[in-house]
């Protein structure tokens, strides 16, 4: 394991949201296409675009209270 100290500021934890997010979304977005008859992916790819723009608001928005930055 790294002996990386991990910064658990809201901010941050926001941030590491943004992969597991995209990736639920897509995910989604995939069996919406599968699933639902005249939805296509090629229609709804925006609310990707979405998911990401809420991630960064929500991480913009948080406090950084007890941030430790990533000096090596």
């Amino acid at each position: 394991m790294s002996d990386k100290i991990r910064c658990q500021c809201k901010r941050c934890t926001i941030g590491g949201l943004m992969g597991p997010v995209v990736l639920i979304t897509i995910g989604v977005l995939f069996l919406l296409d599968q699933m639902v008859p005249g939805m296509s992916f090629g229609r709804s790819w925006p609310v990707l675009l979405l998911a990401i723009g809420a991630v960064e608001l929500a991480k913009s928005l948080a406090s950084t209270e007890g941030h430790i930055s990533s000096k090596s």
